[in-house]
């Protein structure tokens, strides 16, 4: 199984490390700032775990470009 495709529950985006609240993240998902979510049912929705990640990775990148300026 490719790590990439792993899917992420809205409850695990905390345990790595996003503080955001749901609505927060819809907002975000809506202006087009965070990886889009996966509808898996009536009531269940989750994230790439590879686009979480490049999600972070670049904000990372990003503070560090700010650091250097």
């Amino acid at each position: 199984m490719q790590i990439e495709r792993l899917l992420v529950s809205k409850k695990e985006l905390k345990a790595l490390g996003i503080p955001y609240t749901p609505q927060h993240i819809a907002r975000l998902e809506k202006a087009g700032t965070f990886p889009k979510r996966i509808v898996l049912g009536q009531c269940r929705v989750a994230w790439c775990y590879g686009e979480i990640r490049a999600w972070i990775d670049e904000r990372i990148a990003r503070r560090d470009a700010a650091g250097k300026g």
